[in-house]
């Protein structure tokens, strides 16, 4: 059983990747709005036929039904949208890089709420994730990224992080696979009642091949969640994490393969990425010795 965790971890980040690349390319005709509500549809679908057919919802505790409902607005809603709009504004490699984020936001709030102790690969991995992200910066503004922007991913980034500690508490209460179904269900009914109050209900349809663009990222992003979500069950975070830090590099290597002409990448964006990478495996992998 030990082996096959990293398995699902590195498996996750490059469907994670691909999600991103599909993401990109169906942003080129229809707005993030779009893509992330067929998103939602896809993920609610798959979750729920998969929880009919691994034994149904089972006894979830209140307190595990509410942490993935919460997970479902702070990171369904709030940190995949933002990572929707962030890769229709700077770009995939860039978003997928600043993902890497998220590692260093979950150690902060494991050390504040949980009574972790900052150790030294923390406080490197955080001076090394700075670095790479000042780089990245730098290396974005060359390509005409506004600096602003960038928080469009830290953002993302942010949420996902609050919601790793959400999701590893829930898991204690309820299984992998109605947990994820839940955290997705609640961001569709949630998003899809603001595009109807915002008279913004046009977002729901689309057609031709941003279509199967979004149909695939829906596919793979959601499978994604839901292998992590499983990886958690079985092993910890300290083996789990830094693994699904490969992403970026995943992801600049099917930009340079499928985003060609659509995406430009410089030296200074894939060094930045490779830094964030090593700062974060720093961390998820280390932090605790």
């Amino acid at each position: 059983m030990p082996g096959i965790v990293p398995a699902l971890a590195l498996l996750s980040a490059l469907l994670s990747a691909a999600a991103t690349i599909f993401i990109r390319q169906g942003l080129r005709g229809y707005g993030p709005f779009t893509g992330f509500w067929i998103n939602l549809v896809v993920g609610s679908v798959c979750l729920w036929v998969a929880v009919l057919f691994t034994g149904g919802l089972g006894r979830p505790t209140p307190t595990a039904l509410g942490l993935f409902v919460l997970a479902g607005l702070i990171g369904t809603v709030a940190g995949r949208l933002l990572r929707f709009i962030a890769i229709e504004t700077v770009g995939a490699s860039i978003t997928g890089a600043f993902m890497n984020v998220t590692p260093l936001v979950s150690s902060g709030l494991a050390i504040l709420l949980l009574g972790e102790h900052v150790t030294i690969p923390i406080l490197i991995g955080t001076l090394v994730i700075v670095g790479g992200a000042t780089l990245l910066s730098a290396g974005g503004r060359s390509l005409g990224v506004r600096p602003a922007h960038l928080l469009l991913p830290i953002l993302s980034a942010t949420c996902f992080g609050i919601v790793a500690i959400l999701r590893k508490i829930g898991l204690s209460g309820m299984g992998p696979v109605p947990g994820a179904a839940v955290n997705v269900t609640t961001a569709l009914v949630a998003f899809t009642g603001f595009l109807v109050a915002s008279g913004q209900s046009r977002a729901m349809l689309c057609q031709g091949r941003s279509l199967i663009h979004f149909l695939a990222a829906g596919v793979t992003e959601n499978l994604s969640v839901f292998l992590v979500i499983l990886a958690l069950s079985l092993g910890t975070v300290t083996v789990v994490a830094p693994l699904t830090n490969a992403t970026p590099i995943f992801v600049i290597i099917l930009s340079l393969m499928f985003l060609r002409g659509i995406e430009a990448l410089n030296a200074r964006v894939i060094g930045g990425s490779l830094l964030i990478v090593v700062g974060a495996v720093l961390i998820t992998a280390l932090g605790g010795r």
